[in-house]
């Protein structure tokens, strides 16, 4: 491709360029800052916000996210992999659709919030289990945590799972008492997003195992409920649709399964950051300050180290 053709195209995006040695100075389209603070080197296909301190390996990200149908077809078609008038760039270039089934669940009547200011003398069992795990009253009322004394979910808490619009879509229900069946969650789909009414799209998300994990890291985390990503499914689509960044936090002895998300989010061009969770059991029970840590520290991870990574483990 032309370094002149891909600086106009970023001209016409970014609306401003200033030649800086190898490098050329944009306004920056994430934190819009009034002076041209994204420095951008084209020749070696890497970008970085001075300011805010958005940065990435692909140009085509800001291509992709900021300009035009016909800027994302000039740049494609200049790579010379795909024929201009093909119906592949169409398809390359059309936004992935986002099913959303919307599917509204209700809470067990016998559903308690732990968020009140008056609680009853039966959620004293559940808020010890919850102080046990580290959950302070705080979080409580952020993730709108309840309980229930009686009925099929009794003597357990419930994490309530809210969809965009605010309606209930799911629900995790973890036993206190010791049962055999520790977590017994309703007959429903779990293709959600775990409480995407909190998810800001436009920051870096954190993708854990669970809802303990979730909460100990905070915000815009999202519990996958296990270990694995269909490529199908809307949390998936979701993250590809609004190119988020990800940073994976999956349990240790998952490493092949995270590599293997790892691989699918670099084939769609998303940024993927990998936090070290060794010599723990789980995300949860990191103390805190490990844990900040360690996402502070987080790598970016491209499909080269996932198969490097992959050669070191088969060697193992």
């Amino acid at each position: 491709m032309s370094f002149d053709s891909k600086v106009e195209i970023l001209k016409n995006i970014l609306n401003f360029s200033h030649a800086s040695r190898s490098e050329h100075l944009f306004y920056c389209p994430y934190c819009n800052h009034h002076n041209p603070k994204m420095s951008v080197n084209v020749e070696k296909n890497v970008y970085k916000c001075w300011v805010c301190d958005a940065k990435g390996m692909d140009i085509w990200r800001i291509v992709r996210k900021f300009g035009d149908f016909h800027e994302k077809r000039k740049w494609i078609s200049l790579l010379g992999e795909i024929d201009p008038t093909s119906q592949n760039i169409y398809d390359l270039l059309s936004a992935q659709k986002v099913e959303d089934p919307h599917h509204k669940i209700s809470l067990p009547d016998e559903f308690v919030s732990l968020a009140n200011k008056d609680l009853p003398i039966s959620s004293r069992p559940a808020m010890k289990y919850l102080s046990e795990r580290s959950v302070a009253k705080a979080e409580i009322i952020n993730w709108k945590i309840g309980f229930c004394s009686r009925g099929e979910f009794r003597g357990r808490v419930i994490f309530p799972s809210f969809d965009a619009a605010g309606d209930t879509n799911y629900f995790v229900a973890r036993s206190y008492k010791g049962d055999w069946m520790k977590y017994k969650n309703p007959p429903v789909s779990r293709d959600i997003v775990f409480n995407e009414l909190f998810v800001d799209w436009k920051e870096k998300v954190y993708l854990v195992e669970g809802i303990f994990d979730a909460i100990a890291v905070g915000m815009n985390a999202i519990p996958i409920l296990g270990s694995t990503i269909n490529e199908n499914s809307n949390l998936f689509k979701k993250i590809i649709k609004n190119d988020t960044a990800v940073y994976i936090a999956l349990d240790e002895d998952a490493e092949k399964k995270s590599m293997r998300i790892v691989e699918s989010l670099n084939q769609h061009g998303i940024e993927v950051y990998k936090v070290d969770t060794s010599e723990y059991d789980d995300v949860a029970t990191m103390p805190k300050k490990t844990l900040d840590k360690r996402i502070k520290d987080a790598i970016m991870i491209t499909s080269e180290d996932v198969l490097s990574r992959t050669i070191r483990t088969i060697g193992v």
